[in-house]
Formats: structure tokens, C-alpha cells, sequence
């Protein structure tokens, strides 16, 4: 396990402080190994991914779908997207194709629901997209998973989504700030879950015994895990924000508990101190984390060939960090080997056909900045 005490690990390249013009985002690319080029500004853009045509879907976090070419043209929203419950970090939160998109149209949205009273929770729907000159349109929309229950608050939804090659998909479940449920087997809070695709429940899931909620987990003991991407073997890796520091990046093993909240190696905000992993080898650990906190938000385990010496290495968004982080993944170990400041918050992280890296900012319109979609290439 490697332990990063300082806030860069590897290389760590400035940015201008003009980040809100192009230059700003090509500044300094001589000296980088990558070029990025701002294509589109939206409205707290929150993920994205790619249509078999090239094209990007991008979710943006009050509740718009969008299409966006790699030229930065945007189409009208996409209709048929569900209400979305928008504050705090909820919203509409992540799209992914289904593994047969090419012959169903299917797609996958995460976002925020509302419950009655004030209460919510993440939700995934599924639904048929048909694309026209305009943009497109959802119909055949059924929701196929919801947290379970709806609390008050609106943080720690995670709720990302990755499809392994066997067809199963896997959900992010934050804890939703709620600490203990993240330990508690009848409830979906503070999970990793694991689903057929249209939304039942595998009969060799670890708990299926148990039955009920309990049948959907695949790990326990997450906090608010913001990224999840399947790399070389079919091997699931997760990374969540710790309290107050000890942001983690995990490899996903069937059926083991990652600890939280009993153990972290970060703090309570308040000040209290929790217990670390090495206290408690019943939980399984994370192959590194960050004190000072990076603030992970989107990942990828980098397979393309537009950068091959980087080919099943991770990259993870950073949001208080403001950066571009690389980890260097061998076999069951893992360390942050480079570190590329970017001067915005980074919201997500997605790799093109061509393997090309691409890149959201968590901005939104009503500061007067949006959320610059960025493309890398080689320098």
C-alpha cells in the first residue's frame, strides 16, 4: 500500500491562472505530454460517454441530456429524461450504453429521486434512445434500481455504473452521509452492487442467500465511491473520498468489506479520529490512498493506444485537487506516479475511440463559468 503525505507524488506541472480561456487549458503543453483542447462549455456537466458514431452523451447535473460532436456543436436536450431531484451533489448523474446498444438503443441514467416527505436517493433508469436530427429521445423508460431507503440530505449518492464483459452491471452506492448504513446488509447504502441488466438480481451474487436488498451486494463498506471502471482481467477498481482526507482507490474483490465507517485513513471532519485499515486486517484495504485528500471524481483504466506507455494505467479526476491523476496499476499494486494540474475541478474522465482522454469541469453557468469539456492528445 502506498501512503501520498504530499500533495503531488511524481510530476506535478502548473497551470495559468486564466483557466476559464482556451489558452489557459493549453498552457504550459510544451512541457506536458498531452495538448488539451477545449471543445464544448456546459451547464455542471457531470458525466459522459461515447455513441458508437463518435459522439458524446453528457448528463448535466440539473436534469439535460445532451449530444455533443468532437467539433463542440450541442444538440437540444434529449427528451424523456426523468425529474431529477437537483441540490447539493444530486442531480442527473451518470449515462452508459448498454453492452448491445448497437442492436437495442439502450442506455443507462443515474440521478436523484425524490421520496415523499424530504427524503431521496440515487435511482438508474433504463430506456431506449432514438437519435434525430434535433437530438434524441428517451421512450421505454423503466427505473431498475433505487437506494434503498430514501434519507434526508443531499450528498454521497455516487451512483456510477460500469458494465463488465460478461454483461452484469455494477452500481456505485454512496452512504448518503449516513456513516453506519454503509455496514448494514438491508440496506443498498454505502454499497457496490451487481445486477443483470435489466435489473434483477444474479443468483450467485455473494448474499444471495439472504434475499432481499442484501442479494444486490457485491461489497460492503464504501463511503462515497465516484468512480468505477474495469480494467486488464475483467478486474473492477473503485475510488471514494474519505472523510477528512484518506481518499481511497480500491480493487473490488467479490464479497469483502472495505471497512468504512469503522475504519478510514482519514478522519471525521469534527475532528474525532477513525481508527486506520492496518488496525483491522478483517477489512480489506486500498491499494493507495491520499492524505492530504485528492477529491476523486470520474475514472478510467487507460487501454487506448493514442498514449501507449500509459496503456493500464488509471486516471482520476480530481476535484479539490484540481488535477489530472495518474496511478501506475501492477498487478494488486498501485501508486499515484504522476500528477497534471489542470486549474478546475475535474467532474469526470472518459477515454475516446481513438484514445484520446477526455475531461469535464465541474462548472456551472449561474457562476458565470461553465464546465469546459476538454480532449487530450499527444504533444
Amino acid at each position: 500500500m502506498n501512503r501520498l503525505l504530499l500533495p503531488v507524488a511524481g510530476v506535478l506541472l502548473s497551470a495559468c491562472a486564466d483557466s476559464s480561456s482556451t489558452a489557459a487549458a493549453e498552457a504550459a503543453s510544451g512541457d506536458r505530454p498531452f495538448v488539451a483542447t477545449p471543445v464544448a462549455t456546459l451547464d455542471e456537466p457531470w458525466a459522459m460517454t461515447f455513441l458508437p458514431d463518435g459522439r458524446l452523451l453528457v448528463t448535466e447535473k440539473k436534469g439535460r441530456l445532451l449530444i455533443v460532436t468532437q467539433n463542440g456543436d450541442l444538440s437540444q436536450p434529449v427528451t424523456g429524461v426523468p425529474d431529477v431531484d437537483y441540490g447539493g451533489q444530486g442531480g442527473l448523474g451518470d449515462v452508459v450504453l448498454h453492452p448491445r446498444y448497437a442492436s437495442n438503443g439502450t442506455i443507462y441514467l443515474s440521478y436523484a429521486e425524490a421520496g415523499e416527505g424530504d427524503v431521496r436517493g440515487a435511482a438508474v433508469m433504463r430506456a431506449t434512445l432514438t437519435l434525430n436530427e434535433d437530438g434524441g429521445t428517451l421512450s421505454k423508460q423503466q427505473v431498475i434500481w433505487r437506494q434503498e431507503p430514501k434519507v434526508t440530505g443531499r450528498g454521497h449518492y455516487a451512483h456510477r455504473i460500469a458494465f463488465s464483459d460478461d454483461g452484469h452491471m455494477f452500481i456505485s452506492s454512496g452512504d448518503r452521509q449516513k456513516f453506519t448504513p454503509a455496514q448494514e446488509m438491508q440496506q443498498n447504502l454505502g454499497k457496490i452492487v451487481r445486477l443483470n441488466d435489466d435489473g434483477t438480481v444474479p443468483s450467485d451474487n455473494p448474499f444471495s442467500d439472504q434475499g432481499g436488498v442484501a442479494a444486490q451486494i457485491w461489497t460492503l463498506g464504501h463511503r462515497n465511491p465516484l468512480g468505477i471502471a474495469f480494467g486488464a482481467g475483467g478486474r473492477l477498481w473503485e475510488h471514494e473520498m474519505g472523510p477528512r482526507h484518506g481518499d481511497e482507490l480500491n480493487l473490488i474483490v467479490r464479497g469483502e468489506n472495505y471497512g468504512y465507517p469503522v475504519v478510514s485513513n482519514g478522519n471525521h471532519y469534527d475532528g474525532r479520529s477513525i481508527p486506520d485499515h492496518d488496525t483491522r486486517p478483517e477489512f480489506e484495504a486500498p491499494k493507495t490512498y491520499w492524505v492530504p485528500a485528492i477529491s476523486p471524481g470520474g475514472l478510467i483504466i487507460y487501454s487506448g493506444d493514442l498514449f501507449p506507455e500509459w496503456k493500464g494505467n488509471a486516471f482520476l479526476g480530481g476535484l479539490s485537487s484540481e488535477a489530472l491523476i495518474r496511478v501506475e496499476i501492477e498487478g494488486d499494486s498501485a501508486r499515484e506516479a504522476e500528477r497534471f494540474e489542470m486549474g478546475e475541478r475535474i467532474r469526470e474522465v472518459e477515454q475516446g475511440p481513438d484514445g484520446a482522454i477526455w475531461l469535464v469541469e465541474d462548472g456551472d453557468d449561474d457562476s458565470g463559468q461553465g464546465g469546459r469539456l476538454l480532449k487530450l492528445t499527444p504533444s
